[in-house]
Parts: C-alpha cells; sequence; structure tokens
C-alpha cells in the first residue's frame, strides 16, 4: 500500500513570486519521506511547486495511492480544501485516505476535519505518519497513536500530544530524490544568476515573540549535530554543485557552541557553500561574525520588526533596539550583506513608533529589508490579546489569516500607507548615501513617493 505526499503550492498562481522567482523545495516533505524510506514504506512525493493541480490529479489518478498525506498553511489552506474535496467525491481518484498536517492544523482541528480529511497530524510529522500509515494499512485502532485528530460520531478526538522528538542525530537527510531539484537550480540561475537551495539544521525556536507560531516544532530548541549537516553541505556541492545555501533555522547562532563546531567541520571537509541565515542580534558578536563569514556566510538576516523599542517590548523581542542596530552596522563593516524585517500595524504603534522605524532603518543601513503589516495568527499570543477587537473575519474555508483585522491605533489604509513611506524614505536615503554613484532622477522619485504616502497616512489617521 502507497502514500503520496503532496502539497498545493503552484508557483503559476502566485504572482508576487512569480516577481521574484525564488521558489523552495518542501523540505517537511522530504523529511516524511526519508524517514519512510528508512521503514521500508512505499512512498511517492509530488511537488507541485512547478505544476498545475490538473497535473497533479492526473498523477494521483495513475498511481492510485491509498493514503495521499497533504501538507497545508496560511497561503496553501484554500487549495487544500479543493483538493481533499475532489479526493473525497471523485471516484477515479480511489477514494484515498486523506491526511493533513503543517502548521495551519493544530488550531483549526475542526474546520479542516470537516473539509473531509480522515486524519490529522498535529506537530511533528515523521513518527505520525509512520505510525497512522501502519495503522490503516492494518485496519487496526488509531486512538493510541499520539499527536493526531479525527472525527468520531461527529465530534473531534485529539490523542495525546506527541513527545517531541528529542535527538534529530537519527533524522534521515531529507530524500531531495523524489523532486525535480534541477527545475528549483534551473529558475534560480535563469532569474537571478546562481542556483540556491536549503538546509535545516535545528527544530523549535525558545523566544517567545508574541506574533510568531510554533504550532509545529513548538518553543523548543533541538540541533543536528554540526558534523552531519557539514556532511550535507559536502553531500550538496558534490551533488547539485548549488551556488548558495538558504539556512531556514529561526536562530541560526542561538548556540555559540555549536557554530564552533559547524565551522570547524565545514573547512575540515570542504564543504563551504556560500550561505545566509536568521538570527538575533544579541546571538551576534564579533567573534560569532568572524566565524560565520570563514563558514561561508554572505548575508545575515537580523530580526528587529520595529526601530521602537515600546513595540518590539510589545511584541516580546527582548532584545534592544540599538543592539540590532549595531548588529547590522558590523555586520555590514565585515563585508556580509545584511538583512532586517519589519512589521508595521502592531497593537498600540502609532505615527512616533513608524518615525523612530525610519530613523532606524537610516542609521543601521541593512542591505535589504522586508515589510509586512502585521496580522493575527490563530494559536499566538497576538491572536489571543487582539480577538476581542476583531472586526474582519472572513469566512474560514475561503480566506486566511492575512485577511483578519482588528481596531489598531489608527486605520488599516494608514498601515497600507506607512510601508510605502517607509520603504520610498529608506530608500531615499541608501541613494543619498551613494553620493556621486547615485541617481539624482531616481532620489526625486522616492522622495515624492514618500510625501505622497505621508499625505496619506494623514488622511487615514
Amino acid at each position: 500500500m502507497s502514500i503520496l505526499l503532496t502539497h498545493t503550492y503552484y508557483l503559476f498562481e502566485d504572482e508576487k513570486e512569480q516577481q521574484i522567482m525564488r521558489p523552495y523545495a518542501p523540505l517537511g516533505l522530504l523529511y516524511i519521506s526519508a524517514y519512510l524510506n528508512e521503514y521500508d514504506v512505499e512512498n511517492y512525493v509530488y511537488d507541485a511547486t512547478f505544476y498545475s493541480k490538473s497535473d497533479q490529479l492526473q498523477y494521483i489518478k495513475e498511481k492510485q495511492p491509498k493514503i495521499v498525506a497533504i501538507y497545508t498553511n496560511l497561503m496553501t489552506k484554500i487549495n487544500v480544501i479543493q483538493l481533499v474535496h475532489t479526493l473525497k467525491t471523485d471516484a477515479q481518484y480511489g477514494f484515498p485516505k486523506i491526511l493533513l498536517g503543517g502548521p495551519d492544523i493544530t488550531y483549526n482541528c475542526e474546520n479542516y476535519l470537516n473539509t473531509g480529511a480522515d486524519f490529522l497530524i498535529i506537530g511533528e510529522g515523521e513518527q505520525t505518519t509512520l505510525e497512522l500509515y501502519q495503522a490503516i494499512i492494518r485496519n487496526s485502532d488509531v486512538s493510541e497513536i499520539a499527536g493526531i485528530a479525527y472525527l468520531e460520531n461527529k465530534t473531534v478526538i485529539k490523542t495525546p500530544a506527541r513527545v517531541k522528538m528529542k535527538s534529530l542525530k537519527e533524522l534521515p537527510l531529507p530524500n531531495r530524490a523524489a523532486i525535480p531539484v534541477e527545475k528549483y537550480l534551473e529558475t534560480w540561475k535563469t532569474y537571478h544568476g546562481k542556483s540556491s537551495m536549503t538546509v535545516s539544521t535545528q527544530r523549535g525556536c525558545p523566544y517567545t515573540c508574541k506574533w510568531c507560531s510554533t504550532a509545529v516544532y513548538g518553543q523548543s530548541y533541538r540541533r543536528r549535530p554540526a558534523d552531519q549537516v557539514a556532511a550535507e553541505l559536502k553531500m550538496l556541492k558534490e551533488t547539485y554543485n548549488p551556488d548558495s545555501i538558504w539556512f531556514v533555522d529561526d536562530v541560526f547562532t542561538v548556540s555559540h557552541k555549536w557554530l564552533e563546531q559547524f565551522h570547524a567541520e565545514i573547512i575540515q571537509l570542504d564543504a563551504i557553500i556560500p550561505f545566509e541565515c536568521i538570527t538575533r542580534a544579541e546571538r551576534l558578536n564579533d567573534n560569532v561574525l568572524q566565524l560565520l563569514k570563514e563558514a561561508g556566510c554572505y548575508r545575515i538576516w537580523i530580526g528587529a520588526e520595529s526601530g521602537s523599542q515600546k513595540i518590539i517590548d510589545a511584541m516580546d523581542r527582548r532584545v534592544e533596539v540599538d543592539v540590532v542596530k549595531t548588529a547590522i552596522q558590523k555586520t555590514n563593516a565585515l563585508g556580509m550583506e545584511s538583512g532586517t524585517f519589519i512589521m508595521v500595524g502592531y497593537p498600540g504603534e502609532d505615527e512616533e513608533d513608524i518615525n523612530k522605524t525610519i530613523d532606524y532603518l537610516k542609521a543601521a543601513n541593512p542591505t535589504h529589508f522586508t515589510i509586512t503589516v502585521a496580522y493575527p495568527i490563530k494559536g499566538t499570543s497576538l491572536y489571543d490579546e487582539i480577538k476581542d477587537k476583531i472586526t474582519v473575519q472572513p469566512e474560514w474555508n475561503t480566506s486566511t489569516d492575512r485577511e483578519i483585522d482588528f481596531t489598531r491605533t489608527y486605520s488599516r489604509k494608514f498601515y497600507d500607507y506607512a510601508v510605502r513611506r517607509i520603504v520610498n524614505e529608506v530608500n531615499y536615503n541608501k541613494e543619498k548615501l551613494r553620493g556621486k554613484n547615485g541617481s539624482l532622477l531616481t532620489s526625486v522619485k522616492l522622495k515624492t513617493k514618500s510625501l505622497l504616502a505621508k499625505t496619506a497616512m494623514k488622511l487615514y489617521k
């Protein structure tokens, strides 16, 4: 009996991604596939990224898997619901058992089960998927399997949470051979002149940021041995020869001891591949920055979220804005690129906080920054804080949490224009810093857009 692992992210539907073309492989599914392989479970992975729903359904029709396990998240939920409905109502697909897993499952069990899914996998997927697969093929009782949810007489049954995998040492490498890796490499080469792949070294995050979901890995910290990660990079270098690596970990430098071991191992194995990573400013110092650079790091993303200490404290970020600014400046000084994340529209944020964020970005001068308007994800502390202030709550099965809105200091439109103001004002400052190398025309355009956005902000206060 076979199991098919898949997702419903179709690149051709994502207009924003089509503008940047930086797709990455579904590592979570590849880890589950590799784990099932360890137990000789016949499985297939259908990576839908470069294909369509009709292509996916044709594959399912041909394979006739007895079980289809689908990864779901905020972005793909609507497509997942549609796929479940099709598989449950059209006989040509063999009426497979449907398993759903992913970060959007944990706090939406009843909703997902009502779509027609047979079982939900809550939390990490490897062990639970294996045990559930074995129970299904044996037609045995599932009530003793930890970390699942299902309907019984129209009532949601949730079994006790699964104890998280304590040691990642035995976790096999993701089964990259199961998907068309070359399509990712070619896409990156075509649009950016260099290829990129992802690697995961840790699970969980020990920090408490209120807007961040810990639905899958929890508020924990577990790390793969440094020598295993170095060996994986060596294998990737010899097999795929990517031009860069994106470490998907939440806080890459959380353990300085691990980083020192990684640095030594990667140099010894001649496994250096240029990489970028995410970390927190207080987990960087001069020695760590030097280790990163020597290990091949070319870009560090350092979380800030705001230039206002008031808002950072409200988020429970537990970091000083000046510490973040200094970390970005030191990264720049060492010749590595820096990046930072900004969130506007957080509860309590006012115009003064927006101005402090602009000042912070100008002073820190990160190479890159991304910016978004805050939205509450169910299950987070932020959601719990604002749930009584929700003003827009669209239908669950036709929307995502991104569309939820709540009472903020100002209107949502104010913060939409605040995003434009920040982007244009900070980029104007970058042009100024370039001096004679900057473009006068570009500077004028950016400043004009900034002033127009500032005027619009006043209209929507």
